[in-house]
């Protein structure tokens, strides 16, 4: 049965950093595409970041040149490494597993969201 669980989310400043955390179990980050995702109240869900397989990522135009993604296969965590944040940042944030089996197209895209596991989710409050 595959858990994850995220950390890392709190209080930063504009133009702070943060890095969030993906704790995996029941399956190996390496071996799927995952993805960060995020969501603000009264809006629409937003892909933020996919890694796949391969160690290929994909960002969010909003969120280019100041977050990165990566996998820890040591540890079997994704992360989420944000610089420079913006108030526009604010959100909760999940990780995502896509299912074994998904198209490059679906990782990139985030289309893999409703169809493999996901976290509960770190809260990020930006003040500035």
């Amino acid at each position: 049965q595959v858990q994850l669980v995220e950390s890392g989310g709190g209080s930063v400043q504009a133009g702070g950093s943060l890095r969030l955390s993906c704790a995996a179990s029941g399956a190996a980050v390496s071996d799927y595409c995952m993805g960060w995702f995020r969501q603000a109240p009264g809006k629409e869900r937003e892909r933020v970041a996919t890694i796949d397989r391969d160690g290929v990522t994909t960002y969010a135009d909003s969120v280019k040149g100041r977050f990165t993604a990566s996998k820890d296969n040591a540890k079997n965590t994704l992360n989420l490494q944000m610089n420079n944040v913006k108030p526009e940042d604010a959100a909760m944030y999940y990780c995502a597993r896509a299912p074994r089996i998904t198209y490059r197209s679906d990782c990139y895209s985030g289309s893999f969201w409703n169809l493999g596991n996901r976290g509960q989710g770190t809260q990020v409050t930006v003040s500035s």
